[in-house]
C-alpha cells in the first residue's frame, strides 16, 4: 500500500479492538483497511480479524503473536503484526481513554505530562482508564518513533451547559473536578456526525441516542451538541448495565457500610461486576443469554432495564424541549429488537412509533412513513472517530 496508514487501539480489560484505515489524499479519514479483536481477556483470548483484502487478514492473524497477554509485550506485538500485514509502517496510532477530565475537550497527542494528568482519574473510569494508559505506555517504550494521539469519551459532553453538569453539593468539591462528565462520547459524536449525512432528508436536530451495550447510556443532541447524558462522574451510573448498577441512592451506599460492614473495595466490586442484568437475574449480564433463557429471573431483568431506560429517555427528551429522532447504537441496541420494542412501546407518549418488521430486521430506519419521530439503528463505530481525530493531529 502507498496510501499513509493510521491504526486506533480500544483497550480494555476484557477486550482489545484494533483498525486501520487509509487517509486521504486531502489528508482526511478514508476507508478502513482492517479490524482486529482480541475477545476474552484474560481467560479465553480469542483474536479474530476482518479486511476488504482477506490476505491481509490471513497475514495480520498469522504474524500476531498472543502468547504474552501483559499489554507491555502484547500491544507492541499487535503493532508489528499490523504493520507486517499492510506492508509498511503506521503514521500514527490512535487510542481510545475513557475519561479526559475537565480541561480535554478535544483529542491530543500523547506526552508524559498527559499521561500523569490521566492517571489521577483512573478511579472515575477503574474498568477502562488504567488499560487506557497502560497501552499507550507499552507503545511508546517499544516504539517511541511511533505518534499516538488520545480520543477521550468524555470530550463530547463538555459542550453541556454548565448547569447540566453540577451535583448539587459544596462549591468546593465541584470546584475540585467532582461533575458530571458522561461518557461513551465517541459513540455518540459518531452518530451526530453521521445521522445527518445517511439520512438527510429527517429531522434530527433534536436527537436521542440510546447506546446500549455491556455499558450504556443515553444523551441528548442538539444540533450536533450534546446537552445532557445519563452517565455522571463515573461510568457506573445512569441506567442499569450488563453487571453495573447504574443510578442507585447514596443512602444506600452508607447503610451497606455503615450497617452491613461493607468495606469500599466490596461496595465497588459489587456495583461494578455484581449488579445491573446480572445481579438482578441471577443468571448472566449478558442479554442475549437472559433473553434466550426464559427464567422468570431473566425477564424482570429485562424488564427492569427497559423501564429504567424509558423513565431516564423521558428526562433527557424534556432536557431537548422534544424530540425529532431517536437512535438505537451499541451491541443490545443494534441487535436486540425485544428491547427496541419495549422502549418504543414506553415512549408512544412522545411520538415514537416503529413498524414490526423493520425492527424484526434491524434494518436502519425503524418507524413507518409519516411518524413525527424518526427511529434509526445506527451501528457504533468509536474507531473511526479515533481515526479520524488521529488524522487531524498530524
Amino acid at each position: 500500500m502507498t496510501e499513509r496508514i493510521v491504526a486506533t487501539f480500544n483497550v480494555g480489560s476484557s477486550s482489545i479492538k484494533v483498525a486501520a484505515y487509509a487517509a486521504t489524499p486531502a489528508g482526511g479519514l478514508g476507508p478502513r483497511v482492517l479490524r482486529a479483536e482480541l475477545a476474552g481477556l484474560p481467560d479465553a483470548p480469542k483474536l479474530s480479524a476482518v479486511a476488504a483484502n482477506s490476505d491481509m487478514a490471513c497475514a495480520f492473524l498469522a504474524r500476531a503473536d498472543i502468547s504474552d497477554l501483559r499489554l507491555a509485550a502484547l500491544a507492541p506485538r499487535l503493532i508489528a503484526a499490523l504493520e507486517a500485514a499492510l506492508g509498511q509502517p503506521l503514521a500514527a496510532l490512535g487510542h481510545r481513554v475513557v475519561q479526559g477530565g475537565r480541561h480535554n475537550h478535544a483529542s491530543r497527542t500523547a506526552t508524559p505530562e498527559l499521561i500523569a494528568e490521566l492517571d489521577s482519574l483512573c478511579a472515575l473510569a477503574p474498568d477502562h482508564q488504567p488499560y487506557n494508559l497502560s497501552a499507550v505506555r507499552a507503545v511508546d517504550a517499544a516504539r517511541p518513533d511511533l505518534a499516538q494521539t488520545l480520543s477521550f469519551d468524555t470530550a463530547f459532553h463538555r459542550t453541556q451547559p454548565r448547569i447540566a453538569q453540577l451535583y448539587a453539593l459544596p462549591r468546593a468539591l465541584t470546584d475540585s473536578g467532582i461533575l458530571r462528565y458522561g461518557y461513551h462520547g465517541l459513540s455518540y459524536a459518531h452518530i451526530a456526525r453521521h445521522l445527518p449525512e445517511r439520512l438527510p432528508a429527517h429531522r434530527h436536530q433534536r436527537t436521542l441516542a440510546v447506546h446500549l451495550g455491556s455499558g450504556s447510556s443515553l444523551c441528548a443532541i442538539l444540533e450536533g451538541r450534546s446537552i445532557s447524558t445519563s452517565m455522571g462522574f463515573s461510568a457506573m451510573s445512569g441506567i442499569p448495565m450488563a453487571t453495573r448498577c447504574g443510578d442507585i441512592d447514596p443512602g444506600l451506599l452508607l447503610y451497606l457500610m455503615s450497617d452491613r460492614h461493607m468495606s469500599a473495595a466490596d461496595v465497588s466490586q459489587m456495583l461494578r461486576k455484581q449488579s445491573g442484568l446480572l445481579g438482578v437475574s441471577g443468571i448472566s449480564g449478558d442479554l442475549r443469554v437472559l433473553e434466550a433463557s426464559g427464567m422468570p429471573e431473566a425477564e424482570e431483568a429485562i424488564a427492569l432495564f427497559v423501564y429504567r431506560i424509558v423513565r431516564e429517555c423521558g428526562s433527557h427528551i424534556s432536557a431537548l424541549g422534544g424530540i425529532d429522532a431517536l437512535v438505537f447504537t451499541g451491541g443490545v441496541g443494534e441487535n436486540s429488537r425485544h428491547v427496541r420494542a419495549g422502549i418504543a412501546a414506553g415512549l408512544a407518549w412522545a411520538g415514537i412509533r416503529i413498524d414490526p418488521d423493520a425492527n424484526a430486521k434491524a434494518a436502519p430506519l425503524l418507524s413507518p412513513p409519516g411518524s413525527p419521530v424518526s427511529v434509526f439503528v445506527l451501528p457504533a463505530d468509536e474507531e473511526s472517530e479515533i481515526a479520524r481525530d488521529c488524522l487531524a493531529l498530524l
